[in-house]
Parts: structure tokens; sequence; C-alpha cells
């Protein structure tokens, strides 16, 4: 009996250690879904890739090559964040919005250390409306104007959010779909340093207003999210979606919703490799145009390790499901005119999909924002109201 007992034990044992010597391999995360939102597209495409403008500040064009269809191609302008001009920091989100129809637009609006903040929006607003104006004749290229989305990441955001209010007076094609991503660097004056919010209140009330944020370093990002959403105030809360990205380390690699999470290089979409027009020659009789170096042009050390981040970043699950699926399906609402209250209801919206061994990666959080209280004027209070405040406040003027 004891040899009997023994013997289990010794195999238990056993059994227990060969187990332990198995590697342990951790679950993938979700690969990119072959087809729809998020997917993949044509593969097989080739896709144009131009430079329109000049050096200093011109914009990058992107569209599969072949005949457009004939209502044109939808328009997506893709605002980059601080320190990052280079398409190529974006390049794996172009190829798929190239790859599934869109035309890309990527304004060059920052000539690094030697562009103010301050003055990003109106640049981008000129480049863009320039590369519009050039593309309208191409029928290959044949923007659809109607169908506009706008794109921003960190200060690219605030960008994009300028844009939409300032298009009536610019001239410019009133964008459906503003998406946010990782809203940053807003100013908080006319005189600090970052992007200086314009009155957000022109901001069309069909205009779909929707911010992505994550939650690594998110408190800033939350803030600005939330001011970008309620200084919209002409569009309404059906049309504003809140919604934050979770980081999940279930398996092998690991998503991680960080500031710098939407970027996805691509090197085939460097923009050293496209050639824009050079600059016009200048007599020389004449003087240079007017430059003053100001300290907010160069970057700051958070501004570097950012930009250093978006340089190494690349695409995954979080790239895929939390940004490009999302922003497809909101394009697809805006453009059809639907709300963002039946966004929020799609349950394939939020869905994250699951790791290989089966288990869920966590979903986004998708919130439709708060409507700012409205406080009463003086004639709406009544003689209880007044009455009930305590005599050592007084009674705040309207």
């Amino acid at each position: 009996m004891r040899l009997n007992l023994s013997l289990g034990v010794a195999a238990i044992s056993a059994a227990c250690l060969i187990s332990l010597a198995k590697p342990v391999i951790a679950a993938t995360p979700p690969n990119q879904p072959a087809e729809g939102p998020g997917g993949v597209g044509d593969r097989a495409a080739a896709i144009v890739k131009r430079g329109l403008g000049k050096a200093g500040a011109g914009s990058f064009v992107f569209y599969k090559s072949g005949d457009a269809p004939a209502q044109g191609r939808p328009v997506v302008i893709l605002l980059h964040a601080w320190g990052a001009p280079n398409p190529q920091a974006y390049g794996s989100w172009i190829d798929h919005l190239a790859r599934t129809g869109s035309l890309v637009i990527f304004p060059r609006f920052q000539d690094l250390n030697r562009t103010r903040p301050s003055e990003s929006t109106a640049i981008a607003e000129r480049i863009v409306k320039a590369t519009l104006s050039d593309l309208t004749a191409d029928a290959e290229a044949k923007p659809d104007v109607k169908r506009v989305a706008v794109i921003g990441h960190l200060a690219g955001a605030p960008i994009a959010a300028n844009f939409a209010a300032d298009a009536s007076e610019q001239g410019l094609p009133t964008p459906r779909l503003v998406f946010a991503v990782m809203p940053g660097g807003i100013a908080s004056d006319a005189r600090a340093r970052g992007v200086v919010l314009h009155d957000l209140s022109r901001i069309a009330p069909e205009t779909l207003v929707v911010t992505v944020i994550g939650d690594r370093d998110a408190r800033a990002a939350d803030l600005a999210a939330r001011r970008l959403l309620r200084d919209a105030s002409a569009v309404p809360a059906e049309r504003k979606l809140f919604v934050r990205a979770l980081s999940d380390d279930h398996g092998f690699p690991a998503l991680a919703a960080t500031l710098t999470s939407p970027a996805a290089v691509d090197t085939a979409y460097d923009g050293a490799a496209i050639k824009l027009p050079p600059e016009p020659p200048r007599d020389p009789k004449q003087p240079g145009p007017p430059f003053k170096w100001s300290p907010d042009m160069a970057l700051t050390g958070e501004q570097t390790t950012l930009v250093s981040q978006i340089n190494n970043a690349r695409a995954d699950s979080l790239d895929y499901l939390a940004y490009w699926k999302t922003f497809d399906l909101a394009a697809a609402s805006a453009f059809s005119g639907t709300d963002a209250t039946a966004l929020k209801g799609n349950p394939r919206f939020s869905d994250m999909e699951r790791w290989a061994d089966g288990w869920p990666v966590k979903r986004l959080v998708v919130e439709t924002p708060r409507a700012p209280a409205v406080q009463p004027t003086a004639s709406q209070r009544t003689p209880a109201a007044a009455a009930d405040r305590p005599k050592s406040q007084p009674a705040r003027r309207p």
C-alpha cells in the first residue's frame, strides 16, 4: 500500500515538473479584420502618393490609383501631432484609409523650429483650401467635398476643431465629422504656448464630434476632450461622443492606450521620398520675408519625448479596433446623417474582439457628454429661492 502511494506521489510530481518545463505561450491580440471597418481594404491596389503646394507649406495626398467612383472620393484630412510633420508616422493609418477608398490629405502645416503653434490653424486651413482647389479638376483624385472628415492627433485635435469652426468663413467645405484623438496642446490664452481655440460654437450643428482618449497619461487629454465637446455648443448632445480606449495586458504583446498609440509608422509613406514642388525662385534684390524666432517654435522636452515615441510606434489591435474602426464607423454615420446615439448603440462600435485564447479584450468606454447646466437669470429666480440664500452671502449678479 505504501509502495503504491509512493509511486502515485512520484507520478504526480513528475507530471508537475514536466508541465513546469513547458514554455508558457501568452495569448496574442486580435489581428486586423480582413474587411469592413478597420479592415485591410484593397490590398492589391497601388496607392498614389503626391506632393502639392510648396516645400515650406505643402500637403501630401494619397488615394487608390485608377478611376474615382462616380460620386467622388470621401476626403479625410489628417492633422498631425506637433513635431511629427512626416506622414510616415501615420503611414499605416493612411494606408488603411486610402485602401478603403478615401482621398487622404496630410497638410504639412508645421515647419520645424519656424512655425508657432498659434499660427498652425491658419496655415493648415490655407494649405487644405489650396489642395482641394488643385484637385477639383483631377478626375482620378475627385474629392467629394460633401463628405469631408477631419482627424486630429494631440495638437492636431484642436486644429481640427478650429478647422470645423472656421470652415464657412474661410470658404472651406464643412466637415461632417471631427475625430479628435488624444487631444492636447491647447493654449490657456492667446499669449500662452499652444494652439489657440477659435469660437467652437460656430461648428455646424449637423457635424458629428467624436473625441477619443486612452487610459495612460489620461488627465490632460480627458480635460481637453471634454472642453472641445463642451465648446462646440451648437452641436447637440446626440451628435457628440466621448470614447476611452483601455489598456489590456492579458496577453502578449500588451495593448497600451498611450498618448502616442494612434501613430503607426509605415516607411512606405516617408514624406522625404515624396517630392513637393520647390519654392519659387526669389529675386535676390528683394528682401526675404521677415522672420522672427520665438521659443514656442522649438519642441519642449516633453514634446521631444512624444515625437520619439510617435516615430517608433507600430500598428496593433488598438489601431485596428479602437482608432481605425471607430473612425470608419463614425464617418459612415456622419456621411449618412445618422446621429451619435445610433453609433453608441451599435455593439460593434465598442467591441475590441478577443485574445487568441478567447478572452475578450477590454471594450471601449463610450459616453454621451452631458449638456452644460444652464444658470437661471435674475428674472427666473423665484422669491423663495432668494429668501433661502444665507444673508451672509450676497446675491450674485447674473
